[in-house]
């Protein structure tokens, strides 16, 4: 028997559709900007090197601000620290290649917590006139904060040092990172907010409005770079100086490189040597100094004999002086991750310690309490101890300023060094440890980046590459591919101007920490202004 539907059924069928539907379409509103947020962070994460698509951090930011724009702040809260984990995830992975994924997902999860605090705080001034002026300030007073906590912060995937290709690039000139940053994330936001007020325009006013708003975010941050262009330039100022970098390559990637330590430190003499015979034979440039990677003598040469003959031959080969990354115990018992810098006739006759040690690689933080969750911790047996002064090694009459490896990362040890009197910079590192992963071009753009900022070329000697020469308007002159035994030699210009950046120091970035308190402060100031008001209106009037 065939059953149909009555007339008095069907609009009950319909309600259940209705409903239905609704019921979907709620629940796609409400992971919309989750999504949304998610997909925003990784775009950020692909404007990053080794890739040279610098401009997708711009509707990155975009997509952050439609996702929080109007939103609660434990909304913005939230979404930010979805934003943070769609970016960092994929960028920080490196730090899990050889450790496995758990210090990877922990170290993503505390620093995406800033990423949700500026969700949360760029949610609140949303509200206000002008909102990507204080969102953008609120981006770069959330690097600042976890460029200095825990444990004395990680600055790594600042917005800056994804635009080393970029058009953005001359404002790292004018006022460092956070000016190049600040720049960026407000073209971002901008973008979306010109869109925004441009398809709710109704009128003239309306479209006014966003014009203004579109020439503010999006035209002001590229005319400012383009008018600092003239503080770009490679044009020598104390003539020029022929340097060479020296990569030694090792004999495995990975942690057990570390086993091998002779073999890592014979591989560098073995590519300097081979370096001092192309000199002779005439087809290679006979170089005033000579840069070797952070760790390519991890066997202590003012403790082991062998490792300081093996040090002098090459060093005599080549006829420079050569700054040779050591790993040395002091006279008192501590440890150092040191350049020394050896003279051909002298032997070594200066030092520099490294300053900015790396949390969980170099040394253990709250080293009993973690342990107790890990035993990873055992593989960092004795911490590394701090130097206290700034690297600037008198290389054949050249100021060569030194930022060992991870300190490139850190605005104030790369500007110490520039004030202290560097006309030209050298980045000892050692990636070894990270394989082929994307961590040796992230750092190579924060290189570029420094180079820039500082009007200075900048050498980078890489144990296992990548290892590059780049002059002081950021661009690489020459480089060397990945676990291949390779040198460098190249004239370059060297300088001692200042730029604004360097003479401004730490001045930008505090203006734009207060330019975000002070958003949130006229965000607080309002709040209470409504509440007031609300008050009023509830309370009885007077006879």
């Amino acid at each position: 028997m065939t059953v149909t539907a009555t007339p008095t059924d069907e609009p009950e069928r319909l309600g259940a559709t209705e409903a239905a539907s609704t019921r979907a379409s709620r629940a796609v509103h409400r992971l919309l900007p989750t999504l949304v947020a998610a997909l925003s962070g990784a775009l950020l994460y692909v404007s990053f090197p080794p890739r040279t698509l610098w401009w997708l951090a711009l509707p990155a930011f975009a997509g952050l601000g439609w996702a929080v724009r109007g939103r609660s702040w434990k909304a913005g809260l939230g979404l930010g620290y979805v934003f943070g984990l769609g970016f960092l995830l994929p960028l920080l992975v490196w730090t899990g290649v050889e450790v496995g994924p758990g210090p990877w997902v922990a170290l993503v999860a505390i620093e995406a917590l800033f990423v949700g605090l500026v969700g949360a705080g760029a949610a609140l001034v949303s509200r206000l006139p002008g909102w990507p002026l204080w969102a953008a300030a609120l981006w770069i007073a959330g690097e600042a904060a976890r460029a200095r906590v825990p444990f004395e912060g990680f600055p790594w995937g600042k917005v800056a040092f994804g635009q080393a290709d970029g058009a953005f690039l001359p404002l790292a000139a004018l006022g460092g990172t956070p000016v190049l940053g600040f720049a960026v994330a407000l073209c971002g936001f901008g973008l979306y907010e010109a869109v925004r007020l441009a398809a709710d325009a109704r009128g003239g006013r309306s479209v006014r409005r966003a014009a203004v708003a579109a020439a503010v975010a999006l035209v002001l941050p590229l005319v400012a770079a383009f008018a600092a262009r003239p503080l770009v330039g490679a044009q020598a100022e104390d003539g020029t100086a022929t340097v060479a970098v020296i990569q030694g390559n090792v004999p495995r990637m990975g942690l057990d490189f570390n086993a091998q330590r002779r073999a890592v430190l014979d591989h560098h003499v073995k590519e300097t040597v081979r370096l001092a015979d192309e000199v002779r034979a005439g087809r290679a440039k006979q170089p005033d100094f000579v840069l070797w990677p952070e760790n390519s003598s991890d066997i202590d040469p003012f403790r082991n004999e062998d490792a300081r003959e093996a040090i002098d031959r090459a060093v005599t080969a080549v006829g420079a002086p050569v700054s040779v990354g050591a790993v040395v115990e002091s006279d008192d018992g501590r440890l150092l991750n040191e350049q020394v810098l050896w003279d051909p006739d002298k032997g070594p006759v200066d030092t520099y310690d490294k300053r900015q040690i790396q949390p969980f690689g170099e040394y253990i933080p709250l080293r009993s309490v973690i342990s107790v969750f890990s035993s990873d911790v055992d593989m960092v047996r004795k911490d590394f101890s701090r130097g206290s002064e700034p690297g600037v090694f008198t290389m054949a009459g050249t100021r060569v300023g030194i930022a060992t490896c991870y300190e490139a990362a850190f605005d104030w040890a790369v500007r110490d060094t520039v004030t202290g009197g560097a006309q030209l910079l050298s980045v000892p590192s050692n990636n070894a440890t990270f394989g082929r992963s994307e961590m040796t071009y992230q750092q190579l753009a924060m290189s570029r980046i420094r180079a820039v900022e500082h009007s200075r070329t900048v050498a980078v000697p890489v144990t296992s590459g990548v290892s590059a020469v780049i002059m002081p308007d950021g661009r690489v002159v020459d480089r060397t591919r990945m676990f291949t035994a390779d040198s460098l030699v190249a004239e370059v210009p060297l300088r001692s101007s200042r730029t604004p950046a360097t003479r401004l120091g730490t001045a930008p970035e505090a203006v734009l920490v207060l330019i975000a308190a002070g958003g949130l402060g006229w965000t607080a100031a309002r709040a209470a202004r409504a509440r007031a008001a609300r008050t009023g209106e509830r309370s009885p009037a007077r006879v």
